[in-house]
């Protein structure tokens, strides 16, 4: 991967939930994922009708969201994504509950929680973000925005 000369790269500091290292194009949500009912974890796909990012998936990216809801079968739903191959490479999640917790440690990919910086406020779906869980550290590589072309007249 190439990173663009004029990308501004953003340093969050945060608490290991699951230690590793993984990178990948962030995937971010504002709302909290439901278990059973929210996703198809064999494409890792929300199928929630009402969720912000229904009909995306999260397979092979950084899943960046609050936390878990309503449901007790999160880890369940979690753990059958890590089996069908379509789990997140990483999880930043602000609301740390035994929920989520065990969801990560089910997907065995590296997680983090309790920033510095609001990974809501800092990442945008479609950053580059290298997660590095055992040192406690994420960054997170800016998208460039793209200018609009000036016509010469």
């Amino acid at each position: 991967r190439v990173r663009a000369p004029n990308a501004a790269a953003v340093l969050l500091r945060g608490r290991c939930v699951v230690p590793g290292r993984a990178e990948g194009p962030a995937f971010v949500t504002r709302d909290r994922l439901s278990g059973w009912g929210s996703i198809e974890p064999r494409t890792g796909t929300i199928v929630e009708k009402h969720h912000e990012m229904h009909g995306e998936s999260f397979a092979g990216k950084v899943l960046v969201f609050p936390g878990a809801r309503r449901t007790t079968d999160w880890s369940h739903a979690f753990h059958l994504t890590r089996l069908f191959g379509a789990a997140p490479r990483a999880m930043l999640f602000t609301e740390m509950t035994t929920k989520v917790a065990l969801g990560a440690v089910v997907v065995r990919a590296p997680a983090m929680t309790d920033f510095d910086l609001d990974p809501l406020d800092c990442i945008a779906s479609g950053d580059w973000v290298v997660v590095d869980a055992d040192l406690g550290v994420v960054e997170v590589r800016k998208q460039p925005v793209a200018q609009p072309l000036h016509r010469q007249r």
